[in-house]
């Protein structure tokens, strides 16, 4: 037997499969308990278009199913698109209780929970709520505010250096480290860096396996941010491992100094169907898009190493005193290899908004 607690913490552990392949539809995990307290089904919504996670596990149950609980990660949805509507689903396999932990803050897909209890379904609300939205942050953060999730992920030394004086800066950081950069690229839809990494790294911004250099199946859009469009036709950006947005100031929209527009970026990024997105390469596009209030959570690799000089990771964040440092919340803090990784929130100021703010390469 399994208590519903249990079951929800499987539910959220199997929502995370679905991370980097489900945009721009939500992860969600489904454990389906029988009258006996047994687990009879379960399932996680792996890619848009696919079966929700409540169809999977029906369809594991079968007629176990009827007389029994659902614990799902995120309220069923209620209405029809690519799929049917989870909510009804529910009901005509004889579920007689839900679980829920996170509310659908979507208008399109909510009022699931309604439809159940119209139905005579019992439904629970909030049970491990903070860890299934530590689980979908990404997504929720995107509906919520009508913009991709942003993280800034950055590697450098002790002191705080990304390159050296010389300008070289491979590699800083050790092969495991570098190895999980890859797998943080394949939690996301989008892959940012501006037009002066392209010009001086020449990266391909893809998800490599390091050890055989073999590629993702499913690969982020990358992204470059180049007001001008002096990204190179033989750059490796434009191959064809990946889809590649190449972001001018007239495509995109243009601040004041007519380079672009980061909030109008991000709207448009949204309206591809981006809810994640990795911000990297530059210390001066990474500092424009944190003086913008435009960045979630950093995640940043640090070497035991020190330089004494060279290229700074960060630049241009809009702080010229101490009481205007930006503030971090530490939520993580592992060694990977030789190396720390720290992954911190960014805490909102009060001044924090989606005003427009351009970038200067």
């Amino acid at each position: 037997m399994v208590t519903e607690h249990e079951a929800m913490g499987r539910a959220v552990a199997l929502a995370a499969r679905g991370l980097g392949t489900t945009s721009p539809n939500p992860v969600v995990g489904c454990l389906l308990l029988g009258p006996d307290g047994d687990v009879v089904g379960e399932g996680f919504h792996a890619y848009a278009g696919g079966p929700h996670a409540e169809i999977v596990a029906l369809a594991q149950a079968g007629k176990r199913a009827r007389g029994g609980t659902a614990v799902v990660t995120l309220e069923p949805c209620n209405h029809t698109g690519r799929t049917g509507p989870c909510a009804q689903a529910l009901i005509a396999a004889g579920i007689t209780r839900v679980v829920i932990a996170v509310d659908d803050p979507t208008p399109v897909a909510a009022g699931g929970a309604a439809t159940l209890r119209g139905a005579g379904v019992e439904v629970v609300t909030g049970v491990r709520r903070a860890e299934a939205e530590a689980g979908n942050v990404a997504w929720l953060t995107a509906v919520r505010r009508g913009r991709p999730y942003v993280t800034w992920k950055y590697a450098a030394t002790l002191d705080g250096r990304s390159a050296a004086a010389d300008g070289t800066s491979m590699w800083i950081t050790s092969e495991p480290a570098r190895a999980d950069v890859h797998r943080l690229r394949s939690t996301v839809d989008a892959i940012l860096a501006g037009v002066g990494t392209v010009l001086a790294d020449d990266p391909q911004l893809t998800v490599r396996d390091l050890r055989d250099g073999s590629l993702a199946i499913k690969q982020p859009l990358r992204v470059v941010v180049d007001s001008l469009g002096r990204t190179p036709q033989k750059a490796r950006v434009r191959d064809a491992a990946a889809g590649t947005w190449i972001a001018t100031a007239a495509a995109v929209g243009a601040g004041p100094d007519g380079r672009v527009d980061l909030s109008a970026l991000l709207t448009a990024l949204y309206a591809r169907g981006v809810r994640a997105a990795l911000l990297e390469g530059g210390p001066t596009l990474a500092g424009a898009f944190l003086a913008a209030g435009l960045v979630d959570r950093v995640v940043g690799y640090v070497a035991p190493k020190l330089l004494g000089d060279g290229r700074a990771a960060l630049a241009g964040a809009g702080v010229t005193t101490i009481a205007e440092a930006l503030d971090l919340d530490l939520t993580d803090l592992e060694r990977i290899g030789p190396d720390l990784r720290l992954t911190a929130i960014v805490r909102p100021k009060p001044s924090d908004h989606p005003a427009r703010h351009p970038y200067s390469e």
